[in-house]
């Protein structure tokens, strides 16, 4: 294991004193606020509130990414070392949940395509099919009417960009105001996109048996 591994374990574990303590000074506290006492401080302490706060929404999103639930953790553990290190870039002009969706995706696209094995690249897709694929309309009621866990293979099946974004818009509520800041792309951009990323896992539904 290395230094830093250690290190963001180290970290990490703070949030037990926190969930043990009752009378929790920090539980008033704004995240924005929070920031500013931990940059402030350099306290991991703080971070450990922070972290407790986070933990189930990053990795949520690194599975989205991942292999297995194995991946997804260390996903988790090296996104909050490389927060408590870049913490004090956060500005304040953005709410801190939309700011650390925005740097866990730009975390986690990022490996994926370190990864030269799952590097995702439009030559997967030939452009009579991507062609197709963008002139079929998909509806929020079509998506709404698949069976629950036919659906989850299927989104386990298609690109993880795709499933992530799919999973920002439906399952948290993500506006597309709020996915132009995330991916730093243009509203028809993030529309295109959405709409290929619906097609496709209604492609994929409809293949599985």
């Amino acid at each position: 294991m290395t230094f830093l591994r250690k290190l963001c374990l180290i970290i990490i574990s703070n949030q037990f004193k926190t969930k043990l303590d009752a009378n929790d000074p920090y539980k008033d506290i704004s995240d924005e606020e929070l920031v500013k006492k931990i940059v402030d401080k350099k306290d991991s302490t703080l971070f450990g509130v922070l972290y407790d706060r986070y933990a189930k929404m990053v990795y949520n999103k690194c599975y989205g990414f991942a292999k297995s639930q194995k991946e997804a953790e260390d996903l988790t553990q090296d996104i909050f070392l490389m927060l408590f290190v870049k913490l004090g870039s956060f500005k304040g002009t953005s709410k801190f949940s939309t700011w650390l969706y925005s740097f866990t995706y730009n975390f986690c696209v990022n490996y994926v395509n370190r990864d030269k094995g799952r590097k995702i690249s439009d030559k997967a897709n030939n452009i009579e099919d991507t062609e197709y694929k963008l002139s079929v309309e998909v509806t929020d009621e079509n998506l709404l009417d698949l069976q629950v866990e036919k659906l989850k293979k299927a989104l386990e099946l298609i690109d993880p960009e795709e499933k992530t974004l799919l999973l920002l818009k439906y399952q948290d509520g993500v506006s597309i105001k709020e996915l132009e800041t995330l991916m730093e792309l243009g509203s028809s951009a993030i529309k295109m996109r959405l709409k290929r990323a619906k097609a496709r896992v209604i492609e994929t539904y409809n293949s599985l048996p």
